[in-house]
């Protein structure tokens, strides 16, 4: 008899259990979820190659997908919204106290996006139009949109929990034929009474002025900088040719006053050279190469003195095109 109850208990637990469990299921499979496809970096965000356009528009598509263990039945309105608090402990985790490093959010003067977008039944991915102006906008900082896909019972979605597809931190990066990183170890800093034991850095960053101008930081200053604002090098690209395979380019500092930048003795230039990948034959490869000279002072690395430094040597890059792709900015192998 106590048998007989004991099995009679165990096939009533497993019938509770099956409908339960099943109940879950049926709940799960029907649950659909709202996702950015925006893979970040090891810094936490993710790069928005933009090219540069000094007076239109340039748009970015940003996806957006619901998933889920069945198909999207029905039209859904997901709603988009700005994040500042996770750009706060992203710039918190990743720098600290350096505030000089952190990413800032970029006005919404320089973009306009729409604040829902529809996905329609049978469809699981759309992109979101984000329309960017940044034909001002100042490169010594660097700009971050910091989006998030929100949540609320209302709504007939839900947010992925998952903060890595729930947010999108866009680093916002322009971009135009001469911009990027260079390699720098031929490129020689001097300091002034020292001409045998050069400074070099592996790399240097152009980042965009307009579509024939990028800016450097003098001798080796880079990003982590406070005072970089005040060491930036202008280079201008011509059509001037010097010799064959050679062009005059034109470099100058917009803080002369105090960091006294002259133009060295040697003319600068650049090259530059394109041919196509011998094994795959739609990667294009261009090379370009910068031969700059000038001269500048520090004047706020030690209080109350002026260190004098010569510059002068190649910078070099390599920018890499599968041309499979219609879209530039994804064309370029970064």
């Amino acid at each position: 008899m106590k048998k007989n109850i004991y099995i009679l208990f165990l096939l009533i637990a497993t019938a509770v259990c099956f409908v339960s469990c099943n109940d879950e299921w049926e709940n799960e499979q029907f649950v659909q979820m709202a996702s950015f496809r925006a893979e970040p970096n090891a810094q936490g965000v993710t790069p928005a190659y933009l090219r540069y356009y000094p007076e239109g528009k340039v748009r970015f598509n940003l996806p957006i997908v619901i998933s889920g263990s069945t198909p999207n039945s029905k039209s859904r309105i997901v709603h988009i919204g700005l994040d500042p608090d996770t750009l706060a402990r992203l710039n918190q985790e990743q720098y600290g106290h350096r505030q000089e490093l952190y990413f800032k959010q970029l006005d919404s003067k320089y973009y306009s996006m729409p604040e829902t977008i529809e996905i329609p039944a049978g469809a699981s991915t759309v992109t979101i139009p984000i329309d960017f102006t940044l034909g001002d906008l100042d490169q010594v900082d660097k700009w971050l949109l910091p989006l998030q896909i929100l949540d609320d019972p209302s709504y007939d979605y839900k947010a992925n929990p998952n903060k890595q597809y729930r947010r999108a931190m866009l680093h916002i990066t322009p971009f135009n034929e001469y911009s990027g990183e260079y390699g720098g170890t031929l490129y020689k800093v001097y300091l002034d009474g020292n001409m045998d034991e050069p400074l070099t850095l592996n790399t240097h960053r152009a980042f965009v002025v307009d579509n024939k101008t990028i800016f450097f930081y003098a001798g080796t200053r880079d990003m982590e900088y406070l005072d970089r604002k005040n060491y930036k090098v202008f280079v201008k690209f011509t059509d001037d040719q010097i010799v064959l395979g050679k062009k005059k380019l034109e470099i100058w500092s917009d803080n002369t006053e105090n960091n006294k930048f002259k133009v060295g003795s040697n003319q600068s230039y650049y090259t530059k050279y394109e041919e196509w990948d011998a094994k795959r034959p739609y990667l294009k490869h261009i090379y370009i190469t910068l031969f700059l000279s000038y001269e500048f002072e520090d004047y706020t690395a030690i209080p109350g003195q002026r260190l004098k430094y010569k510059v002068e040597g190649t910078l070099s890059m390599q920018r890499d095109l599968n041309t499979l792709i219609p879209d530039e900015d994804q064309q370029i192998q970064w």
